[in-house]
């Protein structure tokens, strides 16, 4: 049986595949098992991974609100749109969780033009500035265009600091996705030194990993809410799962209903016991 890929692409349906990302959030061997069992019976040639994923994520709702959390977090992260700064905005909350002192949306001067800086981010033993590629769809890559014009940025920063100290130079610039890079992005970056980070990439240190250490969700992970919901939280500055529980003066002008409240609040504390 074959299946339509986000990119377009065909490819054999693998139920592996399924087990695999269900495992990644610590979904039960049995609760696995039995939503590989349901898809397989639905499932249908030409069916669209997205199908798959919705149909596993209706059967899921029903276990642990931080393994739901986790098999929903890439899509989460799509709706953190449609412009790329509650991506740019959560990423600082991300690095901030590492100890760095961060600003977004910043901009910087060159020697020979001005530059509008994603994310800036430096503590005491490193420093380095961002590039957030936010994409709205998982099918989109980030291209060797995006890793070219990356590093002429780098260039032009190179003898501009983000801090007083020492520490703060312009050495360092990372590029940032919630999808994937390209090859040829890859290879170019690795050749001129340009840090890679995507949804899956690098192995080891990637933005799945990331998120999944710090336990710091974006608020559209949160079930409790609808699509129109998360994008009131968005817009109000709520960014990640936890500014529920501490920021109960933004979320008190939001008009919830008082069943929609406390949904919200015990989902956001049982996500928050599981940091």
């Amino acid at each position: 049986m074959l299946v339509t890929k986000a990119d377009g692409t065909v490819e054999e349906f693998d139920s592996n595949k399924l087990r695999r990302s269900l495992k990644k959030s610590g979904a039960a061997h049995d609760a696995i098992e039995a939503i590989v069992s349901d898809v397989e019976k639905s499932a249908h040639d030409g069916m669209r991974t997205q199908e798959i994923y919705r149909h596993a994520f209706s059967i899921l709702r029903g276990t642990k609100t931080e393994v739901v959390a986790r098999y929903a977090l890439r899509r989460a992260l799509f709706n953190l749109g449609p412009t790329g700064f509650p991506f740019e905005t959560f990423l600082g909350r991300l690095f901030e969780t590492q100890g760095y002192k961060t600003s977004v949306g910043i901009t910087l001067k060159g020697k020979c033009a001005l530059h509008e800086i994603d994310l800036a981010a430096y503590r005491a033993d490193h420093s380095f500035i961002a590039e957030a590629k936010f994409h709205a769809r998982p099918g989109i890559k980030s291209d060797l265009q995006v890793a070219m014009y990356s590093y002429a940025r780098l260039l032009d920063l190179s003898d501009r600091k983000i801090c007083s100290a020492d520490v703060c130079g312009i050495k360092n610039l990372k590029i940032i996705t919630n999808t994937k890079f390209t090859a040829a992005a890859i290879k170019y970056a690795n050749c001129v030194g340009v840090d890679l980070m995507a949804w899956d990439y690098p192995k080891e240190d990637n933005l799945y990993s990331l998120i999944d250490k710090t336990g710091l969700f974006p608020i559209t992970v949160l079930t409790s809410l609808s699509a129109a919901q998360k994008m009131q939280f968005l817009n109000a500055g709520l960014i990640v799962t936890s500014d529920v529980l501490h920021k109960t003066d933004t979320l008190s002008e939001l008009g919830l209903s008082q069943g929609k409240l406390e949904a919200l609040i015990s989902e956001a504390r049982q996500l928050s016991k599981a940091d």
